[in-house]
């Protein structure tokens, strides 16, 4: 037979190793417990003394039979028992959010145009809403609930057909049937010029992108207005058959994107005012348009009456990357600022704000109340609460949509916290 090699490298410490196991003490732990329960003998004194001595030169003390020759190695990774207390465990565990079915406020919207194409609703970041009733135009602050009279045009220019905010809080953007464009200065309730001679018909959309505000209406023409220059016209986007009625630029401001009531959706780029997508999946008007705050060139699209798909486009490369029907008039899109979650405003039947859970597009909740269909939303400058109005004349303010605030702080103490302009998703 061969000698086996006693080596330690080629022991493994996984398999016992005989030269390191003590037969004698073995045989005394297996022997010696049958031996204590035996009763006690009078004659067994020289016994028990042999056993204690034994005891001593055996080490007595040892718990183990079998011994490994190699222990393992100690772990790289620290564990600690803390982790799996109860009390850990329940803080990993994300509180399910808890989302209000009902607005916070209900206000009167009298005399508000019930009409699909137009845009009469907008929140500021100095967290005012701005809302156009026929000819007036309101300001509401949401820190105090104050209401003020900014604007009320005539008959010969109005009803006001569209209203914007500046990115600055301060200057309000208003489009008025009669084609021109006013730009007021809300601080000091005052109007600081007039835009005109670009477009024939009504102003239905628009939109900010730094100094250049950007117009669009029942003309089909989008005409981008440098407003610190007299001549303010600097480019023309020509595409579209009929009215433009959904007019947004994407974060960065690199794209727009415009819907139409010819059913299309198109992609324009600022640097070469040129367009760079043509979409013409969606078989209704296209009024709401989205931008993802989290990926970039990411938009979403809601057809209408007849369409009631959600569509879900990769501006950099055109490809659609989903659909979703609704079934329902899609009036208005806005995603979440805090969660990859999108909400979406519908007309008949149900006149409803649904919100869904992106990218699997799961129905989180749906928000009813209004009695007729929703004209637009809008978003608070924290992101937390959004603003709807419907044909009902009714504006509703519903808290705690896309997050739960935080605790202890205000809104205007959140504003002036470091980065609070920037989107923060989970």
């Amino acid at each position: 037979m061969l000698r086996k090699n006693k080596s330690s490298e080629n022991l493994d410490r996984f398999i016992p190793n005989r030269s390191a196991m003590d037969f004698d003490y073995a045989r005394y732990m297996l022997t010696g417990a049958s031996v204590k329960n035996e009763s006690a003998d009078p004659c067994s004194s020289k016994s028990s003394l042999y056993r204690k001595h034994l005891a001593e030169i055996l080490n007595i003390n040892r718990s183990r039979i079998l011994a490994f020759k190699n222990k393992a190695p100690p772990s790289s990774k620290h564990t600690s028992n803390s982790s799996s207390s109860p009390i850990r465990h329940r803080k990993l565990i994300k509180q399910k959010r808890r989302i209000h079915k009902f607005p916070e406020r209900i206000l009167d919207a009298p005399d508000i145009i019930d009409d699909f194409y137009l845009d009469l609703l907008d929140w500021s970041s100095g967290d005012v809403i701005a809302i156009a009733l026929k000819n007036d135009v309101y300001l509401w602050s949401a820190a105090d609930g104050s209401t003020v009279e900014l604007l009320s045009a005539s008959d010969e220019i109005g009803p006001v057909t569209s209203v914007r905010w500046a990115p600055d809080g301060r200057h309000l953007a208003v489009g008025f049937t009669n084609s021109h464009v006013q730009i007021w200065d809300t601080s000091a309730m005052r109007k600081l010029r007039t835009l005109q001679g670009g477009h024939h018909l009504r102003v239905s959309s628009l939109d900010w992108n730094k100094d250049i505000l950007t117009s669009a209406g029942m003309d089909g023409l989008i005409i981008n207005n440098d407003v610190r220059v007299q001549s303010h016209i600097v480019s023309t986007y020509r595409g579209h058959n009929h009215e433009v009625c959904g007019l947004r630029w994407c974060p960065s401001g690199s794209q727009l994107a415009s819907g139409g009531n010819d059913n299309l959706v198109h992609i324009w780029s600022l640097s070469s005012n040129q367009c760079l997508h043509r979409f013409e999946e969606h078989s209704a008007a296209v009024k709401a348009l989205s931008w993802s705050p989290f990926q970039s060139g990411l938009l979403a699209t809601g057809g209408g009456l007849g369409d009631e798909r959600i569509r879900f486009w990769n501006t950099n490369t055109g490809a659609c990357l989903n659909s979703i029907e609704t079934g329902s008039q899609v009036c208005s899109l806005l995603w979440s600022s805090h969660e990859r979650e999108l909400l979406s405003a519908h007309g008949f039947s149900s006149n409803q704000l649904t919100l869904w859970r992106y990218p699997s597009m799961v129905k989180m909740v749906e928000l009813e109340g209004h009695t007729s269909r929703v004209l637009s939303m809008a978003k608070s400058p924290d992101g937390y609460k959004v603003a709807s109005i419907a044909g009902d004349e009714t504006l509703r303010i519903w808290n705690a949509v896309f997050a739960t605030p935080p605790k202890g702080k205000s809104v205007e103490e959140r504003r002036r916290e470091p980065f609070s302009n920037i989107p923060r998703i989970r």
